[in-house]
């Protein structure tokens, strides 16, 4: 008899399925939360069609199934109306509002295309004009090198210059000290010059008186 007992309480256990799971409602009518494995036990609640459970465990044996609502209450249901996905309408409903919810960031992402698209030719706008400024800036740059260029060899051209001017200003100086130089031994010597004459002169006046004074004193002796 105790062996019968046993054996019977293993086949009851057996039935029952302790692992927690999600079902829902089906989507077809309400069902009725009981107190207990029958319809025996009272009535607690009817639920919606498309309510999701937690079930607790399931008893193959009864068919029941013992289920958790979202607010908190237990109780046991029929398992043959339970799902394992939500209803149809549930599913078409969330579908519909992912179907919106990625037609709204479709919107948003097209938009952000958009704007993406005006940055990217401002951008391309911007860099073709840093582009012609970059060239400008570049021409420019050629010209203060080669002005420079030119500005140190006429730095280069105006010193060599200034030492030619400086040596003929020397050169200049010694030609005009040469020059009074010569203008005074051309003086002095035309000095000489005159004084030699006036010397000559004078002694030739003085032959010539003397002449004179002899041809006199010859006719007085005759």
């Amino acid at each position: 008899m105790q062996r019968f007992a046993l054996v019977l309480l293993l086949t009851m256990i057996s039935g029952i399925s302790a692992a927690a799971s999600v079902r829902y409602v089906s989507d077809q009518m309400e069902i009725t939360m009981r107190r207990g494995k029958g319809t025996q036990y009272a009535i607690l609640r009817s639920l919606p069609s498309g309510l999701r459970l937690e079930v607790l465990e399931t008893d193959k044996t009864s068919g029941y199934s013992h289920v958790r609502t979202p607010s908190g209450k237990t109780g046991w249901v029929l398992t043959r109306y339970l799902m394992k996905q939500p209803p149809a309408r549930l599913q078409l409903a969330a579908m519909k509002k992912r179907l919106t919810e990625m037609q709204a960031e479709n919107q948003r992402l097209r938009a952000q295309l958009l704007a993406l698209n005006e940055q990217k030719n401002t951008a391309e706008k911007a860099r073709g004009k840093l582009r012609l400024r970059s060239q400008r800036l570049a021409r420019e740059l050629a010209e203060i090198r080669r002005v420079s260029a030119n500005a140190i060899q006429l730095a280069e051209e105006n010193r060599a210059l200034k030492e030619r001017l400086v040596s003929t200003d020397r050169e200049l100086q010694r030609l005009r000290q040469e020059n009074e130089s010569l203008n005074d031994r051309s003086k002095r010597d035309w000095f000489l010059v005159g004084a030699v004459v006036v010397i000559v002169s004078m002694l030739f006046g003085i032959m010539l008186t003397r002449i004179r004074w002899r041809k006199k004193t010859s006719w007085g002796d005759l």
